[in-house]
């Protein structure tokens, strides 16, 4: 048996946070090694500690969605975004007028 970070069981088909990053995802596969129990989540294809994610109520699962409700927020891709944006380099040489 593999537990969460509350201790709750975890089992293949569940969905859970990793609390360190809020990624969300299902668990596809379960193993233990060297006495630490690790679960691997669909969206990442990543391997966590089981003790450092939480088990998702159905009420956590909602879609948050934009205004016209088509559209599935990622927060990974805004995270992504983010950093793109502070990664730009500013120049003074930049958008000059023309006189």
């Amino acid at each position: 048996m593999v537990f969460d970070a509350r201790d709750k069981e975890l089992a293949v088909g569940n969905h859970v946070r990793y609390v360190d990053t809020g990624t969300i995802g299902e668990i596809v596969d379960v193993k233990s090694k060297d006495g630490i129990d690790w679960i691997k989540i669909d969206k990442t294809e990543l391997w966590y500690r089981s003790k450092l994610v939480e088990l998702l109520d159905e009420k956590d699962l909602k879609k948050k969605s934009f205004d016209d409700g088509d559209d599935e927020i990622d927060i990974e891709a805004l995270k992504e975004k983010a950093l793109d944006l502070e990664n730009i380099e500013l120049d003074s040489n930049v958008a000059e007028g023309g006189g």
